[in-house]
């Protein structure tokens, strides 16, 4: 399954993580799975960490047009948002 790291900086971090909540059947439509982890800091800038069993429906889903309306009902600036799929590791 693609490992996914998700950025973007936000309006508000609290006022987003209360609204990021409430998007679970957008995120299932995306094919994530299981749990996602995230973390905000004091420059309103959001990283998550998440799995999805299928990454070309991911993206298609990120682009529509549902996925740009809760963005911008959460905040998130979008010129932001930045994707990366984790295809390297490394074991000290």
């Amino acid at each position: 399954m693609p490992k996914l790291v998700f950025t973007c900086q936000v309006e508000d971090g609290a006022e987003w993580e209360k609204k990021f909540q409430t998007h679970g059947d957008l995120f299932k439509s995306a094919t994530i799975t299981g749990s996602i982890a995230y973390g905000i800091n004091d420059k309103n800038e959001v990283g998550s960490v998440f799995e999805v069993t299928d990454l070309e429906k991911y993206m298609e889903v990120l682009s529509s047009q549902a996925a740009a309306e809760v963005m911008a009902h959460d905040g998130v600036k979008k010129e932001t948002v930045k994707v990366f799929v984790v295809n390297r590791e490394y074991r000290p």
